[in-house]
């Protein structure tokens, strides 16, 4: 393909320092240790393996590390050793405190880190710690998650081709969040949010658990990396748009500083846009800064196929569900449990009883001197004990034979979960906690040259869920963006936003589909985005066939107005409120066992905070089947703390029901002031069941009302009947007169 025209730079670029110096920070728990690193007893040496861009060069690093240290350790006047990439770093006094940590800084030399590094720790006299038994209980040190590692180097600039693409833009090797700008035109298009929520979707899935942002910027270029949305023949911040005829992509020096880049994505219209959008996704090796995207087929998903969803079409292996530097073998006495991370649809549906069954087939190491009354499998699922799986069968026969010489081996076991442990984002914990005979000799403790195994036949089994849920519950949303993720790439989804958007709003809608790509594995290749609310036409259908994500702000008073037309919520000049339920409507959340809305406790909490920002949910005006989501705030400035709160796992806990406000001084608060549906896939006959299940007071008044109707018949039946028996002559005349 012919290369495009270079962009045009009418703007004379500020004179800068090229290669300015960068700094960074990371810290434990970004390296994956959100806990910390606890050595104890056996374990008393460990590491964490952390890695930088590799178009970074450091030329400074400091270790600036948090200790916290037990008492009957400190008082053996032992030592910590740190190596780097297996090159000693130093060695530090262990000494106990009451102050939360014992805190030292350390220089690294710049020459010993590289793009992908082992940071271990051991106590010095660890081999002598092995043999005391009670080591695990005495003997302990944290190395806290707020040590952090500090590093200052340069950008360096690795050229203009698109086959870098991510980089240098995100990086899979960084380890912090990601900040990538979206630059937009002065009058930004529905079209070139939808294109941005595509690559932003993406992003998302790159950088996984790391966070991504993705601030807005209208005719103005970023300092550093950037991605600019743009149509042909448009000036955007300086620089003149090629005039090309198809969708296209470009990177260029960004004018502000070359060292950093921008990605043009150009379209001449909304399809173009998404073209372009789409190709940035799939893999670019290709060696030149430009490419004219040739037309492309862009599937559908289907519901339910999110790759990073577990399958509930069948059992799943447990060793399917493990990264590629997992294994289900370990070595030695002393080691990390495995973690099985698996994400599930958050509307999986059991019947009460039914539970879902995670087979089970392990090998503990046949030792003598391993205590196999004491050791066990422990089984674990987000963060619940379930189950200690015993190295043989337990029983008064099995027992018998075992004693005899028989073999009594345990090696395979089926647990039966219930549903309700199952959450959108899961990790299943298996720890092999083998216990030496008190008589074994301290050689053996620190063998490693025995395994203990999950045999790859291990298998967790949801084939017998439903899909069914009831709706709206903003814990699915915050979790796996449910439902918008039912279809994963939005095929039935529209993302609102007012009118006139502000760049805050554009960023929570880009941000918010970082999450749902990262949720789903997924990009939002097919999302549709309207700004304002459409008064007919295709789009006016395409909103009556969606469910809708929308963002907005108290101050587009008009927009908020039409959006909560007919729900449970109003807004009353820059304020927010909940209605007071109307008689009817208590009577009909009594009858069906609705007894929990808080509509008066959430209206008086709107009431009595001066900034907020959160989520509400509720049944669409545009279709009773489907569900709006909308993310609101106070202003921009609350609305951009959004990104940060969703960070934390406290806030993300606490979101749930219909209505959700976090503030600053409270955190988050909870409430459910509406109604809810049934959403899901459930055949009419047992949706009989479950309404009956669900309406116990509905169905019980129903049954009074019979019981009522048939009495009374029965009584004036039973009347008449002794009436005719008591006045026999009366019928006989009756008959008579017949005659």
């Amino acid at each position: 393909l012919p290369p495009l025209p270079a962009p045009v730079v009418s703007a004379p670029a500020p004179a800068v320092l090229l290669n300015q110096p960068l700094t960074s920070t990371v810290s434990v728990g970004q390296m994956g240790q959100t806990n910390g690193i606890l050595l104890t007893g056996g374990q008393l040496q460990s590491g964490i393996v952390f890695t930088l861009p590799t178009d970074e060069v450091i030329t400074n690093a400091r270790l600036n590390l948090s200790l916290k240290v037990s008492q009957a350790l400190a008082a053996r006047n032992t030592s910590l050793q740190l190596m780097l990439n297996g090159q000693p770093l130093g060695t530090l006094p262990l000494s106990a405190s009451d102050s939360p940590s014992e805190d030292y800084q350390l220089d690294i030399p710049a020459a010993m880190v590289v793009s992908s590094n082992n940071l271990s720790f051991k106590i010095n006299d660890a081999d002598q710690l092995l043999c005391e038994r009670d080591s695990a209980s005495q003997y302990q040190v944290t190395i806290l998650p707020k040590t952090t590692l500090s590093l200052e180097g340069q950008q360096l600039n690795i050229g203009n081709t698109l086959r870098n693409f991510p980089r240098p833009f995100i990086d899979p090797l960084r380890m912090t969040p990601s900040v990538v700008p979206m630059v937009f035109g002065d009058a930004v298009s529905p079209g070139e949010v939808s294109a941005a929520a595509i690559v932003s979707s993406w992003m998302g899935i790159q950088t996984d658990y790391r966070g991504i942002s993705f601030p807005v910027l209208r005719n103005e270029l970023p300092e550093k990396n950037g991605i600019l949305f743009a149509h042909p023949g448009e000036m955007v911040a300086g620089v003149a748009i090629p005039r090309v005829t198809g969708p296209s992509l470009q990177v260029i020096d960004n004018p502000v500083n070359p060292v950093y880049k921008l990605m043009l994505v150009i379209g001449k219209d909304d399809d173009a846009l998404r073209q372009a959008a789409w190709r940035l996704t799939q893999p670019l090796s290709v060696d030149v800064p430009s490419l004219a995207v040739a037309a492309q087929n862009i599937p559908v998903r289907k519901p339910y196929d999110a790759p990073r969803w577990i399958n509930t079409d069948r059992p799943v292996r447990l060793s399917d569900l493990l990264r590629k530097d997992q294994s289900m073998t370990t070595t030695g006495i002393w080691h990390d449990a495995l973690r099985v991370n698996f994400r599930a649809a958050p509307d999986l549906f059991l019947w009460d009883g039914d539970t879902l069954p995670v087979k089970l087939n392990y090998r503990f190491p046949s030792e003598s001197w391993i205590d196999e009354d004491k050791s066990f499998l422990n089984v674990g699922l987000n963060g619940t004990f379930l189950r200690n799986l015993t190295v043989n069968k337990v029983g008064l026969l099995e027992s018998v034979w075992h004693r005899l010489g028989g073999d009594a081996r345990q090696e395979n076991y089926t647990l039966k979960l219930d549903p309700y442990l199952i959450y959108g984002d899961n990790q299943l914990q298996l720890y092999f906690n083998i216990k030496p005979k008190a008589d074994a000799p301290c050689s053996v403790l620190s063998n490693n040259n025995i395994k203990s195994r999950i045999e790859d036949d291990s298998y967790i089994d949801l084939s017998h869920t439903r899909h069914f849920t009831l709706l709206p519950n903003l814990s699915y949303f915050v979790g796996a963006a449910f439902p918008f993720t039912r279809f994963a790439d939005y095929s039935q989804t529209v993302l609102m936003l007012p009118s006139s958007p502000s760049n805050a709003e554009i960023s929570t809608l880009l941000d918010m589909a970082g999450r749902s790509g990262n949720a789903t594995g997924v990009a939002l290749s097919h999302n549709s985005v309207m700004f304002g609310i459409p008064a007919g036409g295709t789009s006016l259908g395409r909103l009556q066939n969606s469910d809708v994500l929308a963002v907005s702000t108290l101050s587009q008073t008009a927009f908020n107005q039409s959006m909560l037309q007919g729900t449970p919520y109003d807004v009353n000049g820059h304020t927010l409120g909940v209605k007071e339920p109307t008689l009817l409507d208590n009577l009909r959340g009594w009858l069906t066992g609705d007894w929990y809305r808080q509509a008066v406790d959430a209206d008086r909490y709107f009431s009595s905070n001066e900034d907020w920002r959160g989520f509400i949910s509720y049944s669409s005006p545009w279709n009773s089947s489907r569900v709006v989501v909308m993310t609101v705030a106070t202003d921009d400035a609350q609305l951009s703390r959004l990104h940060h709160d969703l960070t934390s796992q406290r806030i993300n806990a606490g979101i749930r029901g219909d209505t959700a406000i976090i503030t600053d001084e409270n955190g988050i608060r909870s409430f459910r002031v509406g109604a809810q549906f049934p959403s899901g896939q459930m055949p009419w006959y047992m949706m009989v069941i479950w309404y009956a299940n669900q309406h116990a007071v509905v169905l019980a008044l129903l049954a009074l009302l019979f019981s009522v109707l048939v009495g009374l018949s029965t009584v004036v039946l039973l009347k008449r009947h002794a009436w005719k028996r008591l006045n026999p002559q009366h019928d006989s005349d009756s008959s008579g007169e017949k005659k």
